[in-house]
């Protein structure tokens, strides 16, 4: 009898773990399910009920109970990191289709499509950077040579303007000289063309604070010119639109080069014109020649919105500075090389230029 009974009371601890421990895993299985479940309907962490187990006390199975406890303490702390990463990856995926390319990910808030090229202190704060802010900008393609030309030309335009050198002979610092150059802007590329900088350094979305844009020279007389007056609309006559030239050189009066035709070496863009023209630049066609011709492509009607100021005139004194930047090839002098490959150039843009035009009605099933 002593040993049944011995028997019987050691059986008791084992029925009370079994017990314990088989409530233990219909919870867990219960908690998966409902974690399954919460996963799949997105129901926040915070609704599935949580387990205390602390009233679960018995000295004879204390360390098993602990087990238990850590365990569950486990599961339950996967469960969060879990739901807060479903939590952070949800907030993350931002897409935005109305965001410039390239930029839908981002917040729409915090985009930046545009900018200037208004100088900026390196102190302070940035609202009080400006004290201004150029309504027009202007850029010169310079030698050093020209240093007297372009500090007459400059002089011309009032603080309303940005100004802005590209330097293909790679001098820059000895501009510093004159005043108004420690506040341009230069840019130094060596035997590169004005065309050349502006497909790379002009694009519309960094000029587009300004209303117009002047892409000159470097050879332009300038004694009888005003920048302020020429920027200024006024209602008496002073654009021409319409020329006579010799016979045959005009197959019509309202298409250049007798009208709506302005000369390469001096033109003054709008800024709606000019994301036009910028999109037409070729990038290997640095010259530009045959593109005057095509200007009237980005406006319309062209023969109304294209003219020659002539109440504001310049004189293209033809010095050839930059010719002198080729090299000598094949018996050609540098002057001869680049002159060539201009008349090239010339043809090849045509070529383009009508290719693309017939590819597109083609693709229209316009027939002409």
């Amino acid at each position: 009898m002593g040993i049944v009974t011995r028997s019987a009371a050691s059986r008791k601890p084992n029925e009370s773990m079994r017990l314990i421990v088989t409530t233990f895993v219909g919870i867990v299985f219960g908690f998966l399910i409902g974690l399954s479940l919460t996963k799949k309907l997105n129901l926040p962490s915070s609704l599935v009920p949580s387990l205390d187990l602390s009233y679960i006390e018995d000295k004879n199975t204390g360390r098993s109970t602990q087990t238990l406890l850590n365990v569950w303490s486990s599961i339950r702390r996967n469960a969060t990191s879990s739901s807060q990463a479903q939590s952070s990856n949800h907030t993350s995926k931002i897409w935005a289709p109305s965001n410039p390319r390239g930029a839908e990910r981002l917040p729409p808030g915090i985009v930046e499509a545009e900018s200037d090229l208004y100088l900026r202190r390196l102190w302070g704060k940035p609202s009080e950077d400006l004290t201004s802010k150029p309504k027009y900008l202007v850029t010169f393609t310079v030698s050093y040579d020209q240093k007297k030309n372009i500090d007459a030309a400059v002089k011309k335009f009032s603080e309303n303007f940005t100004i802005l050198l590209f330097h293909y002979d790679g001098r820059t610092t000895e501009w510093d000289e004159f005043e108004w150059s420690k506040r341009a802007i230069h840019v130094s590329a060596r035997k590169q063309t004005k065309w050349w900088y502006a497909k790379r350094f002009l694009h519309p979305d960094i000029v587009a604070p300004y209303d117009y844009i002047f892409i000159w020279d470097e050879d332009l007389g300038v004694e009888h010119f005003n920048a302020e007056a020429m920027t200024k609309r006024r209602g008496d006559r002073e654009v021409h639109k319409e020329t006579e030239e010799k016979p045959g050189w005009c197959s019509d009066p309202r298409v250049p080069p007798c009208a709506a035709f302005v000369e390469i070496m001096a033109p003054v863009f709008s800024r709606n014109a000019w994301r036009c023209v910028w999109h037409m630049i070729q990038n290997d066609l640095v010259h530009g020649w045959g593109l005057d011709f095509a200007l009237r492509k980005c406006v319309d009607p062209a023969h109304d919105k294209i003219g020659v100021v002539d109440s504001q005139w310049i004189i293209h004194q033809g010095v050839p500075s930059l010719g002198n930047q080729g090299e000598s090839h094949n018996g050609k002098t540098p002057w001869q090389g680049v002159r060539e490959r201009c008349r090239k150039e010339w043809t090849m843009f045509q070529s383009r230029l009508t290719s693309a035009e017939n590819a597109y009605y083609k693709s229209i099933g316009y027939v002409n």
